[in-house]
């Protein structure tokens, strides 16, 4: 008699991808728990366009279902291969972007979050959009690195899995990254509240 998938909190990402694969739901409610909230906050990032994060973490989770019967353990993580698909889907979705915008359409306007969150004070939420608003400016792949290292924190060697790249690459994409945010915030640091030192 097969028993309630209880305790999942050890249970590898591979291995929950497997017995889902197997056909025990849970194993995929657990698996979607764990990876749509971070793998959203990514695509958010690189798109700037929540209602299109949606889209694109739900076709991530819908890809990494189909895949899960030929799925071999060990070979590549599945939190490496999702950022590695979510990546991909923006990527395609700004060029796309890019090619209305050649052609003469003009982009949807934003939609507000009106989603529930924890109150912020007006200074998180100027910097927050100061940070947004810098990540913007940077190339997609910088963009990429940064957001993966330093709000993802993911280490290196997984950024470079991701982005199908070597890790100097990274920490060069990084370096520069991190430069060019440094050398846009740098003007606004007084209108973000920031004192010398901080």
């Amino acid at each position: 008699m097969r028993m309630p998938f209880d305790d999942t909190s050890d249970t590898p990402d591979d291995a929950l991808l497997v017995l889902y694969a197997n056909g025990d739901p849970i194993a995929a409610r657990v698996l979607a728990d764990r990876h749509v909230a971070r793998v959203m906050g990514y695509a958010t990032r690189l798109l700037g366009d929540r209602a299109e994060a949606e889209d694109v973490a739900q076709e991530a989770m819908l890809r990494l279902w189909r895949i899960a019967p030929d799925w071999r353990q060990g070979e590549a993580k599945v939190s490496t291969w999702l950022y590695r698909v979510v990546t991909n889907l923006c990527t395609d979705r700004l060029r796309s972007r890019k090619r209305r915008r050649a052609v003469g359409f003009e982009d949807a306007p934003d939609l507000a979050d009106d989603a529930p969150g924890v109150e912020v004070t007006m200074a998180e939420k100027q910097r927050i959009a100061a940070l947004h608003d810098a990540l913007e400016t940077l190339p997609e792949r910088q963009r990429q690195a940064v957001v993966l290292r330093h709000i993802e924190g993911l280490p290196n060697p997984e950024i470079a899995a991701v982005m199908d790249i070597g890790v100097e690459a990274v920490e060069s994409l990084t370096a520069r990254g991190k430069r060019a945010l440094s050398a846009a915030l740098a003007a606004r640091r007084a209108e973000l509240g920031y004192e010398e030192g901080n």
